[in-house]
């Protein structure tokens, strides 16, 4: 949902590379020590064209965590293209950067504390908003703002992965959404991260209801549990993965995908032995692709060091591990000329490699095997096997084509339609 628009280089403070400790124990810093990617970014562009007399959209917010001060913040981008916060009475609070190209941070009324365990807190967001984020955290976070290349005040929001980002020793999740022209979309996502376990449901106008209840409550402690177990078997460096506070306590999990853009070292070799093992059977083979879409099964064989796919417009040369964990570099990276074979090919071939199916009996044909069969030998992923074994529904993407599968299957953590009457947020947990 977000996306990077030019900023000044002096705003970028420092990027974290090279060792990380085990676990990786967060020290928060202060301004100097923030890290602005286009995770944690969102930049005031162009007007954006938004259908008059929106009905403003209500949520509520469940607070299932805990007995500490909780806090609602939401960000996203109004119909102007600005970015901006929903305030607690519900109207949209603009930062000022006051024509700073480096960050300073944002004061005022834009953050609404949550009430106890168990209580709900309602607000009503006036209309349009879009790139947008819920996001429910135990204390304050601390955002920032600066000047973007348009002259604009942008929105830098706090790193998931800088230790020392300033709000680093602060639990929180969020929820993503869009809010546009009376359709609303909204998304639960481990892709790059897990925090506080959120869940959610939309009812919409003819009364339907979705619902996505997310991790079970305390599961970011027994993920990163789990990620030690399976560190201790393999010594892979899953531990890496887990931030936590100086006692131990579990305050995020990262995915491999942000392990990789900060550590690009982490675990540089461990897929290669799987990756010439598929590269050997199926110069031999054929592996058929089932697009699930009107070109039907392409078959596919490496010739050429490349795997070649019938009707594609351009083959695909071996993976690296941070193609498989990002789905969107070397062979997985998507360009405006590719045609429609390819772009139904890269998301079912960076699933199986994620998934390591491609082995398997019945992997020759992908996506074919149910999700039982996911994860189970290795190099594989173990941080999407670890997240799924939380997830009360099964649903949440743990990387970025999570939702390829075979038919009557879905991963995804979605809500959609149009004319919602409520969207409710749980967090620390699902409650009905």
């Amino acid at each position: 949902m977000r996306g990077l628009f030019g900023l000044a280089a002096a705003s970028v403070a420092a990027f974290i590379t090279g060792s990380l400790a085990r676990p990786l124990i967060v020290h928060p810093g202060t301004l100097n020590d923030i890290v602005i990617t286009e995770h944690n970014t969102i930049n005031s562009t162009s007007k954006i064209q938004a259908a008059a007399g929106n009905n403003p959209l209500q949520v509520e917010i469940v607070n299932n965590f805990g007995s500490n001060q909780m806090y609602l913040y939401i960000t996203g981008t109004d119909s102007n293209g600005v970015a901006c916060f929903v305030g607690p009475d519900g109207s949209f609070f603009y930062p000022d950067a006051g024509g700073s190209a480096v960050p300073v941070a944002i004061s005022g009324d834009f953050k609404t504390p949550l009430g106890g365990m168990g209580s709900t807190t309602t607000l009503t967001i006036p209309d349009f908003l879009i790139s947008s984020r819920i996001w429910v955290a135990e204390g304050e976070l601390q955002f920032f703002t600066l000047l973007n290349d348009l002259g604009k005040s942008a929105i830098v929001e706090p790193s998931v992965s800088n230790p020392l980002d300033p709000s680093a020793s602060i639990k929180w999740g969020f929820v993503e959404f869009n809010w546009d022209n009376d359709e609303i979309y909204a998304n639960i996502s481990y892709v790059d991260w897990v925090g506080i376990s959120m869940g959610m449901a939309l009812t919409l106008g003819t009364g339907e209801m979705q619902v996505v209840k997310g991790l079970v409550a305390g599961a970011v402690q027994n993920i990163c549990n789990d990620l030690n177990t399976q560190n201790g078997k393999d010594n892979a460096g899953w531990d890496k993965l887990c931030m936590t506070d100086g006692s131990g306590e579990a305050l995020r999990a990262l995915s491999p995908n942000l392990m990789i853009a900060s550590n690009p070292t982490w675990q540089a070799d461990y897929y290669n032995a799987y990756i010439d093992q598929v590269w050997s059977q199926y110069a031999n083979e054929d592996l058929t692709i089932n697009t699930q879409s009107g070109a039907g099964n392409v078959a596919c064989r490496v010739t050429d060091n490349a795997l070649n796919c019938a009707g594609d417009n351009r083959a695909y040369p071996k993976p690296t591990i941070a193609d498989i964990y990002g789905c969107n570099s070397g062979p997985f990276a998507i360009i405006d000329s590719d045609n429609d074979v390819h772009r139904a090919i890269v998301p079912r071939l960076c699933a199986a490699f994620n998934r390591s199916t491609l082995l398997l009996d019945g992997g020759n044909v992908q996506p074919s095997l149910s999700a039982d069969s996911y994860y189970t030998v290795d190099p594989t992923s173990h941080y999407s096997r670890i997240v799924h074994n939380y997830e009360q529904d099964g649903l949440g993407y743990a990387f970025s084509y999570d939702d390829v599968n075979p038919e009557g299957e879905n991963a995804a953590g979605t809500v959609a339609g149009s004319g919602p009457t409520l969207l409710r947020v749980t967090a620390g947990g699902w409650s009905d």
